[in-house]
């Protein structure tokens, strides 16, 4: 039998005697209910009809004239288990009802506005036709790659607040900055400097080692399992390489900004005061990528998220280079080779040096080259005794007109381009003395920065 079919009422009995209903007579449910055919009495009797244990579909009349008595239909029902579901599968149903809602509701919304597009006469955009793959070399690419190892840097110290960029040079918690963002911390017990992530943690940081000549500083966060971005070779750079600078302008945190190197070996002298010995002298890379406060300290890497330098100023009317004011599309940036060297040294040993020739430039001169001066100054000699220069056969007054075949007209370019070498390097000076002319090879000595 069927579960939940009408079932034919068994005849009600009439003082013992059974009322038998036929088999196979019960019509379908959606049909009408079948109601028994109604047994004789015996002459005399009324059938009792109360007590019946059916359920019914509707209700016993009152007894109506000539029908004493009598239901209206008889409709039999099985009684059925009630079921409950458990937790176990109710839960997944109601999770699955409330995706089908949103799903339900999105696709419906899109199909909505697709039908107003379509009504206003604008065209349709075919649903997940938006799809982008972005190359590895893509700025996008190049993005996603790098924005999760760079950092902003917050100082807060008796002098105030500061702030710059940074990234992961070791995955032990080694980062490396501009000296300049972190300078007024070293020394200075009330100071901290607060290192925030990618995801938005943030982490204390601690000075390892710091140089003002080079306008660099390492940093160690207590974190293990960072994603170090890697050191590329700044001597393969060319003008023209596409360029992208990441790092925390004005405090906006993961800001890229794209160009293309625009010079090479410019000679920037930066620093956070006038002193000479607080000035760094930067063999720069220049860049038209924006670079604004904030991003110092910051990478800018090739298109293959490699870190060609670290930017650290911005030149600004009348053309003087400065840690403020805003991007004119004059940037620039160490070269990396000078950060490996450096920030290896800050970590090994907490300190710095960098190469010297052992002489003294005068400031003065405005002729073709630079000139070694004349006289001692400020108790400092001019060639400075068994020095790489005097050993080169230098003197005071001489002329240098080159370095490794590269013209050099100004102080300044030479210190830089001789200081983005390695002590113990060997350079070809053009030097002239008096009328004559010469290349003389000297073998760098080496000082410790400040």
């Amino acid at each position: 039998m069927t579960p939940g079919a009408p079932v034919a009422a068994p005849a009600p009995q009439a003082q013992g005697t059974h009322w038998p209903v036929p088999h196979g007579s019960v019509p379908p449910f959606s049909q009408t209910p079948y109601a028994p055919p109604m047994p004789q009495a015996p002459a005399g009797q009324q059938q009792p009809w109360a007590g019946v244990p059916f359920a019914m579909s509707a209700p016993v009349d009152e007894q109506a004239p000539g029908q004493p008595g009598m239901p209206h239909t008889l409709v039999v029902r099985r009684k059925r288990r009630r079921r409950s579901l458990s937790v176990a599968w109710l839960v997944p149903l109601l999770v699955l009802a409330l995706v089908a809602g949103a799903v339900g509701g999105i696709v419906g919304s899109r199909l909505t506005e697709d039908d107003r597009l379509a009504d206003a006469g604008l065209p349709v955009t075919p649903a997940g036709s938006g799809t982008i793959e972005r190359a590895p070399d893509s700025v996008a690419g190049i993005a996603a790659q790098v924005l999760p190892s760079v950092v902003s840097i917050q100082v807060d110290g008796a002098e105030g607040s500061s702030t710059g960029s940074g990234f992961v040079l070791r995955a032990d918690g080694y980062l490396v900055t501009n000296n300049h963002v972190v300078a007024q911390a070293d020394g200075s017990e009330s100071a901290t400097i607060t290192v925030t992530f990618v995801d938005g943690s943030e982490q204390e940081a601690s000075i390892v080692g710091r140089t003002s000549d080079y306008d660099l500083a390492v940093l160690k966060v207590d974190v293990d399992g960072l994603t170090p971005l890697a050191l590329g070779d700044s001597d393969t750079v060319v003008v023209g390489d596409a360029v992208v600078a990441v790092g925390a302008p004005l405090g906006l945190a993961g800001t890229v900004t794209t160009g293309i190197v625009s010079a090479l070996n410019r000679p920037v002298s930066a620093g956070v005061s006038t002193d000479t010995e607080d000035t760094a002298f930067i063999n720069a890379i220049q860049t038209d990528a924006a670079i604004n406060p904030g991003n110092s300290g910051g990478p800018l890497v090739n298109a293959a998220g490699e870190v060609i330098g670290i930017n650290s100023a911005i030149a600004q009317p009348p053309g003087s280079t400065s840690l403020v004011g805003g991007s004119i599309g004059l940037g620039f940036a160490i070269p990396s080779n000078q950060v490996r060297r450096t920030a290896g040294q800050l970590i090994e040993t907490g300190s710095a040096t960098y190469p010297i020739i052992g002489v003294l430039l005068d400031q003065r001169y405005s002729g073709e080259g630079v000139q070694v001066s004349t006289a001692d100054t400020a108790g400092r000699e001019s060639v400075t005794a068994g020095g790489p220069a005097e050993r080169a056969g230098i003197h005071p007054g001489d002329v240098i007109l080159a370095i490794d075949g590269r013209p050099v007209t100004d102080p300044d370019e030479l210190i830089v381009a001789i200081r983005a070498r390695t002590p113990g390097d060997t350079i070809v000076l053009r030097v002239r003395s008096g009328s004559s002319e010469r290349d003389v090879r000297v073998r760098l000595d080496e000082s410790p920065t400040q």
